[in-house]
């Protein structure tokens, strides 16, 4: 499998300067362009010290000068909360700028505050984030822009730089509801899919995305779906479960309300298990134990979902270090 890392940049203990959480992301990344993983893959937040990374543009070109042969892609650009030419015209720049190196994933988020504070109606913003990817795609691949749909409309512009990858850089939209999944194949896009849904759930709207995929006339073909997952790796199996509950308990208590929850899980709303948040984290979607035991995991997950491209989470520093030395070079694919 490709094995790419989703980089947070996480600030929980506020008495750490914020600058030493991006030197040690900076780190991580030199290592990263060094041995044997695809890409990093940077997270957008707003407004939580989940992850204070508002800008994953800027924060791109800064790791482009700080890195020769890594992939650097955005999961996601949060797209409903921008001018789309603005997308069309940094993330072209950006591939012209790193020789090529960008992948560009698009989103729509979901944290409600987000789109109260952006002005951003919660009703409007799949509509405008769509209509932004399809924008944005069409601005790059061709010589002039004509668009005219809901929120946009465009006559004759020429909308520059063009992208140094041809016709554009590698795209992919995020993907967590059936829903969205259903659009995304019917468009013939390529999805991200989410670290927080269950395995089992991955499997099953994996299979949704193929299936749709098919009714529309596109092939699956040569795709690389990156697959985001939690995990924790340490000497033990036993202090691997300590790292992933800490990461389990911050996830759920900084970032991932009941609601949120349940939509990935894929919750019908009815009546079912309930079951700790926490507890649902270490049972069904984080990745834990010792570096043999996440070997033997993410095998079996290549079988079964089938996982081609894991966009790796570590929940610890040691976990990074651990997986390097002792997972990667038995999961990750030659180059």
């Amino acid at each position: 499998m490709k094995v790419g890392v989703l980089q947070f940049f996480g600030w929980r203990d506020r008495s750490i300067p914020l600058p030493d959480v991006y030197e040690r992301a900076m780190a991580r990344m030199e290592v990263m362009d060094r041995t044997g993983y695809d890409a990093v893959w940077l997270a957008e937040h707003h407004f939580t010290g989940y992850s204070v990374c508002p800008s994953v543009h800027v924060m791109a070109a800064h790791i482009a000068a700080r890195t020769r042969k890594l992939r650097i892609g955005t999961a996601v650009t949060l797209a409903a909360f921008y001018h789309p030419l603005r997308i069309a015209e940094e993330i072209a720049l950006l591939d012209v700028l790193t020789g090529g190196r960008i992948n560009w994933g698009a989103g729509r988020g979901f944290d409600p505050r987000e789109f109260e504070i952006f002005g951003v109606p919660a009703d409007e913003s799949a509509d405008r984030f769509r209509e932004a990817v399809q924008i944005v795609l069409a601005a790059w691949s061709n010589d002039k822009l004509d668009f005219d749909g809901r929120f946009h409309h465009y006559a004759g512009v020429e909308v520059l730089p063009k992208p140094l990858q041809r016709p554009h850089p590698p795209s992919w939209v995020a993907a967590s509801s059936p829903g969205a999944i259903e659009w995304a194949a019917g468009e013939g896009l390529s999805i991200l899919m989410d670290p927080h849904s269950p395995h089992a759930e991955i499997g099953r709207k994996l299979g949704l995305y193929r299936d749709g995929l098919a009714k529309h006339g596109h092939e699956f073909g040569e795709r690389q779906i990156p697959i985001g997952r939690l995990v924790a790796v340490a000497e033990t199996d036993e202090k691997a479960e300590a790292i992933a509950r800490r990461g389990a308990q911050w996830t759920t208590g900084a970032y991932i309300n009941k609601e949120v929850l349940g939509h990935l899980r894929g919750d019908d709303g009815g009546e079912g298990e309930e079951l700790d948040p926490v507890d649902h984290y270490l049972r069904d979607v984080v990745i834990h134990g010792s570096p043999e035991r996440v070997v033997d995991q993410l095998q079996q997950l290549e079988e079964e979902v089938p996982l081609d491209y894991l966009l790796l989470s570590p929940l610890s520093e040691n976990t990074f270090a651990l997986f390097t030395d002792r997972v990667l070079p038995f999961v990750a694919e030659s180059s």
